[in-house]
């Protein structure tokens, strides 16, 4: 039996209000149950010392290295044949450096290369250093300058 005559069937409707309703109440409890980690922190207040810093400046050795690949230590123009005869240049810098100190630490080698310099005549200076027993090693770099 047709009750309603004229009237089309209606096709059925989804209807998401409860969805969402269910979904909210998921996302609430999941935001309640979670545990936020919190990593303790030790609250640490460092002590003061009103004395002045030592100013005592670590020995140095200082190798530039030009565009054309000719090597300084300490301002003294040294030939290169092989990392091993610019280790013994280096050794010698050392112990000059440490003749004059009783139980001076490691000497810095500083390397000042220019940046035309080949990237083989660093690797060379850090090589010769290595071979020296010389662990101490940095570069120095040039700071630019914004203002123009």
């Amino acid at each position: 039996m047709n009750f309603r005559k004229g009237r089309g069937k209606e096709d059925p409707e989804i209807n998401l209000i409860p969805f969402i309703d269910v979904l909210l109440v998921i996302l609430i409890f999941l935001m309640v149950t979670t545990t936020y980690s919190r990593f303790t922190e030790l609250q640490i207040t460092l002590p003061t010392a009103d004395a002045e810093k030592a100013q005592e400046k670590p020995s140095q050795i200082e190798i530039g290295i030009d565009a054309q690949g000719r090597y300084k230590i300490n301002s003294e123009a040294v030939s290169f044949l092989d990392a091993a005869t610019l280790a013994n240049d280096l050794k010698k810098a050392a112990e000059s450096l440490s003749a004059g100190k009783a139980g001076a630490a490691d000497p810095v080698v500083i390397i000042n290369a220019d940046r035309a310099t080949s990237h083989q005549s660093v690797i060379d200076v850090l090589e010769a250093a290595r071979i020296a027993g010389l662990a101490k090693v940095t570069f120095a770099a040039q700071a630019t300058s914004n203002a123009k």
